[in-house]
């Protein structure tokens, strides 16, 4: 009788493999989630057609390119409102609730390496924010939209504001309770969709745009602006915001994070 065929082979999976099967895991949980859509589909959406539509907030002249059309200045903000929701307010709200009901724990204690699940959180985003740039640029392109600029400089954009908000919803998720964490993220995402540029100039807000502009989601919505809307080349001080955020957010998080 021969031996070995069917025997066993006990241990983990290859980490990519493990990886893979998580992000897949994170992606349908988030999809699944009636307030994530609420908060990275339906609230943007809804903001872009009502403000393209409706002649509520007044956009200066100069910021539609002299007669260009409010989709074209609205678009870039609610994009960048598109990263924020996702990588910001929705992952830390699930984030802060799974570190509470001992998910995290108990993923601690599987093979999958620690650094792993926040990769797969993090590829999980990146996956849900290609299907929500894609309806909203689809939904925008229907309104009248004529977007320009280097793709590449956009790409470049989307993935430092993704970082940046990315670090700073796992800070929160990490160090607060799951409660405190639910009621700020959501706060902060208010608060950033009036005064983050995303549907109303920072000119509006005089003297204090000037503090604003240093916001990721103004610096966010600003360059995407630059490139979309002006047909400008990389706009690097938007960047280098992001950049920065991006580094205390992601080394805060990873000093400060409490699995438990």
């Amino acid at each position: 009788m021969s031996t070995g065929t069917y025997a066993p082979k006990p241990g983990a999976a290859p980490v990519g493999r493990m990886i893979a099967a998580q992000t897949a895991l994170e992606t349908r949980m988030l999809l699944r989630n009636g307030e994530q859509l609420l908060l990275t589909v339906i609230i943007p959406s809804l903001l872009l057609v009502l403000f393209s539509t409706v002649d509520i907030v007044t956009v200066p002249v100069a910021t539609t390119g002299g007669g260009g059309e409010a989709v074209d200045f609205l678009a870039p903000g609610v994009l960048a409102l598109a990263v924020m929701s996702t990588a910001f307010t929705g992952q830390a709200i699930a984030t802060g609730f799974e570190r509470r009901y001992g998910v995290l724990k108990r993923l601690g204690a599987s093979p999958l390496p620690r650094w792993a699940l926040m990769t797969a959180k993090t590829l999980s985003v990146l996956v849900t924010e290609v299907l929500q740039v894609a309806l909203l640029t689809a939904i925008a392109l229907a309104l009248g939209w004529s977007p320009h600029g280097d793709p590449l400089s956009v790409l470049l954009l989307l993935v430092l504001g993704t970082a940046a908000f990315s670090g700073l919803g796992l800070l929160m998720a990490g160090t607060l309770k799951a409660e405190a964490t639910l009621a700020a993220a959501n706060l902060v995402f208010l608060l950033l969709l009036v005064g983050g540029g995303v549907v109303v100039p920072l000119e509006k807000f005089g003297a204090a745009g000037d503090v604003l502009a240093l916001l990721p989601i103004s610096a966010l919505s600003d360059g995407l602006r630059d490139v979309l809307q002006n047909g400008a080349s990389m706009p690097w001080g938007d960047a280098l915001i992001l950049a920065v955020w991006a580094v205390l957010g992601l080394g805060a998080a990873a000093r400060f994070f409490r699995w438990e």
